[in-house]
C-alpha cells in the first residue's frame, strides 16, 4: 500500500467540462493544496463515450487508475456494465485483487457493501438522500467520512458541487488495507451513486 493513503484527510476535486466524457479527479492534501494523486479514466473506448452523452451514463462501464504525481500506480477501480446495482472490483498497485463494492437495490440516497477479496462485508457505505454526507461505518463504529463541508483550523471550507472532503478517522490504523477500499469507494460515490 502507498504511504499517501496514511494520511486521513483528502480533498477530491473532479474536473469539470462542457463535453467531457471521462471521469477524472485530482486528489489535494487540505492542508498545503498540493495535489497528491490523479485519478484518470485513461482507457475508454468510443461507445462508452458515446454512451456517457445519453441517459445511460449511470449503466457505462468505467476504469479509473489512481496514480501518484510521479505516475506510480495507487490503485484501480472497474466496473462492467451495470444495469440496476453495480458491483466494483479494486485492485492495488500490483493488480491484485483487494476487494469489491456491491450496491444495494433499494436505498434512499444511495448504499452499498464494502468487501474484502473473499466478499466478507468490512464495512457499509450510507449516504443522505437530502445531502452529500457518506458515513463508512461498521456496527455503529464510524471508519470514514465524505462531505462537501470540512471545518479544519478554525475555518470552514465549503467545496463546490464537484468536489469533497474525505476524512478517515484515525482509529483506522495507517497500514489497514480498508483505506485502500474506501479511497475507491471515493470515486464509486460520485459515479455510481451521484451521477
Amino acid at each position: 500500500m502507498n504511504s499517501i493513503l496514511q494520511q486521513n484527510l483528502f480533498f477530491v476535486k473532479e474536473h469539470i467540462g462542457m463535453f467531457k466524457a471521462a471521469n477524472n479527479y485530482d486528489i489535494l492534501d487540505p492542508h498545503s493544496q498540493a495535489m497528491i494523486l490523479s485519478c484518470r479514466e485513461e482507457n475508454l473506448g468510443f461507445f462508452t463515450k458515446m454512451l456517457r452523452f445519453t441517459d445511460y451514463k449511470r449503466m457505462t462501464p468505467f476504469e479509473i487508475i489512481i496514480k501518484t504525481t510521479d505516475g506510480e500506480k495507487v490503485l484501480t477501480v472497474k466496473r462492467g456494465v451495470a444495469f440496476f446495482v453495480s458491483t466494483v472490483e479494486v485492485y492495488d498497485e500490483a493488480d491484485q485483487l483487494v476487494g469489491k463494492f456491491k450496491q444495494k437495490f433499494f436505498s434512499f440516497g444511495g448504499k452499498f457493501d464494502v468487501l474484502d477479496a473473499s466478499d466478507r462485508v468490512l464495512c457499509t457505505l450510507k449516504g443522505k438522500w437530502t445531502s452529500w454526507d457518506f458515513k463508512f461505518v461498521k456496527e455503529g463504529e464510524e471508519f470514514a467520512q465524505v462531505s462537501k463541508k470540512w471545518a479544519g483550523f478554525g475555518q470552514e471550507l465549503f467545496t463546490s458541487a464537484d468536489n469533497y472532503m474525505l476524512s478517515i478517522s484515525e482509529k483506522v490504523a495507517p497500514e489497514n488495507p480498508i483505506r485502500i477500499l474506501i479511497m475507491a469507494a471515493v470515486m464509486c460515490i460520485d459515479m455510481v451513486l451521484k451521477e
